[in-house]
């Protein structure tokens, strides 16, 4: 179907070349040239990887029986040893959201950063002066990976609107290997390409890191502008320049197959589960062991950490045989 769309454009383009005038033949030129070198990319990004070749498009949490089988000295280094630095995409005009989330979630980061795309009086950020949200995300990841590639073993971004419970993001990561290529979330298929939705927000190990931050310097496997006629989402960018250095999108889930990277609020979720499955609405909603929700609005974000990391009930007690400690200076548990 490709080769076929090509040859229909060359057709076309000469036919018009003989009958137009000069100014015509600019146009038309500039524009199928433009179609040509888009569709071109496309192909070469659909026959250069092949991803039915990957092993993990569906990644499990552990189970609670695996790490209870650890010693004690193993979940404490293991607890220690899972550092995740966060990355918030922002622009002057989430400062509600900004704020929400400086506040809540992302204090239990090991360190988080906020990357705006200016400077902003208001809060500490790291400007990286562009409104394209691609150029934002590739600036972002291209400064982490130089300023804490020896610091970190993974890399957590989302968007203002995402509530994060890291934790949760710590246990599912219990035993991966940072060393291998991992690129997490929400899976999402466009195509024939599959990548995280960025909603959800999107974890790279420093692996995948590294083979990014390689990439990003290759114009014509990675553009900063994207393609000449349509401009794809940041997220899809990001998934075909990782295709190309052999790092896949991977699905994650809880033990019991539940998605844990949502794209939607916790009450959208809901809503859903109460005409999905009526008897049955918080097991058909969401994971116990959820990473993220989407899409939520400031005063939502300061609820969430009240259910989450602040409502006990009284007498009760709780038997994680792990304990992820927020880093020195949080005062949100």
């Amino acid at each position: 179907m490709g080769s076929f769309t090509f040859l229909q454009c060359v057709s076309f383009l000469g036919k018009m070349i003989s009958e137009s005038s000069s100014f015509i033949k600019g146009v038309v030129l500039g524009g199928v040239f433009c179609m040509l070198v888009t569709l071109l990319g496309h192909i070469k990004v659909g026959h250069g990887t092949k991803a039915h070749h990957h092993e993990h498009h569906h990644i499990q949490a552990p189970n609670k029986e695996d790490v209870l089988n650890l010693s004690e000295g193993e979940r404490v280094e293991l607890s220690k040893s899972i550092r995740v630095y966060c990355i918030i995409l922002v622009k002057p005009k989430d400062l509600g959201h900004w704020a929400a989330a400086r506040e809540t979630w992302s204090k239990h980061c090991d360190k988080a950063e906020f990357y705006s795309s200016e400077n902003v009086k208001v809060f500490d950020s790291v400007a990286v002066n562009t409104n394209d949200m691609w150029v934002m995300m590739r600036k972002a990841y291209k400064i982490a990976y130089e300023r804490y590639k020896d610091e970190f073993s993974w890399f957590f971004l989302a968007y203002p609107t995402t509530f994060a419970i890291i934790e949760n993001l710590k246990y599912f990561l219990l035993k991966k290997d940072p060393s291998q290529p991992f690129y997490i979330g929400h899976t999402v298929k466009s195509g024939d390409l599959e990548y995280v939705d960025g909603e959800g927000g999107i974890v790279l190990s420093i692996e995948s890191l590294r083979r990014l931050s390689r990439v990003l310097g290759d114009p014509d496997k990675c553009p900063e502008h994207g393609g000449m006629i349509w401009k794809l989402a940041e997220d899809k960018q990001l998934a075909i320049c990782l295709k190309y250095t052999g790092v896949f999108a991977e699905n994650a889930e809880d033990s019991e197959g539940k998605d844990v990277f949502n794209t939607k609020s916790v009450g959208a979720l809901i809503k859903e589960a109460m005409s999905t499955h009526p008897q049955q609405v918080v097991d058909g909603c969401c994971s116990d062991m959820a990473i993220t929700f989407s899409g939520l609005a400031p005063n939502h974000m300061h609820v969430m950490m009240y259910g989450v990391y602040r409502l006990r009930p009284y007498g009760h007690s709780y038997s994680d045989a792990l304990v992820f400690l927020p880093p020195p200076g949080s005062d949100n548990d």
